[in-house]
């Protein structure tokens, strides 16, 4: 139980897709913003749990023209965030949207993010808790990812909150933009990596 904790933090502590555009939003548009984004992600999260936990992301990426399509998008999804998020100029602001992306766009980034397929993968089927009670084990696994999910993605939003109201020069932010830019690359090079050396 406690290893599967240890896991959980620090495959979520990781900069993802998710958590770098959750900073931009509260970067760029606050708290009222940031929560609503940070629904639309924990929405997204759990699908991607239910279908990973249940096999349904098993059977759907099991055909190769599904998971080469998706492959597809979500790579391609991720250069453009990071691209936005490189040249932005010396604003911080991640995904240079002109508004929020609110729920919906959170939720459609967790169902393209190839870390979060990756995670909830690792974790629902790497850890075996209580392996005479598969529905205590789906149970706690659900609730301590989702407990720990949320604390560090509120950090993260604050974060982004935070170093907005610092009014950093144009120099230090243009120097967060890229290094963002780059542990988003980072995190897509991962996923793409796990998924071939797994086939």
């Amino acid at each position: 139980m406690i290893t599967f904790i240890i896991a959980v933090f620090l495959l979520l502590t990781t900069p993802g897709p998710g958590v770098l555009t959750l900073a931009g939003v509260g970067s760029a548009y606050g708290y009222r913003h940031g929560f609503r984004y940070l629904i639309g992600l924990l929405i997204g999260q759990n699908i991607v749990a239910i279908a990973v936990a249940t096999g349904l992301a098993a059977i759907l990426l099991a055909a190769p023209i599904i998971r080469n399509i998706l492959l597809v998008l979500s790579v391609s999804y991720m250069f453009f965030l990071a691209y936005k998020i490189a040249f932005s100029g010396s604003k911080i602001a991640f995904i240079g949207a002109s508004k929020s992306p609110g729920i919906r766009g959170g939720i459609i980034l967790q169902i393209i993010n190839p870390k979060a397929y990756v995670v909830n993968t690792s974790l629902f089927t790497g850890f075996s808790i209580w392996p005479d009670s598969f529905t205590t084990e789906i149970t706690f696994k659900f609730f301590a990812l989702n407990l720990i999910w949320l604390c560090i993605h509120i950090l993260w939003l604050a974060m982004g909150v935070t170093i907005h109201r610092l009014s950093l020069s144009a120099r230090i932010q243009h120097f967060i933009n890229i290094s963002m830019a780059i542990a988003l690359i980072a995190v897509v090079g991962l996923a793409l990596w796990a998924q071939f050396y797994a086939n």
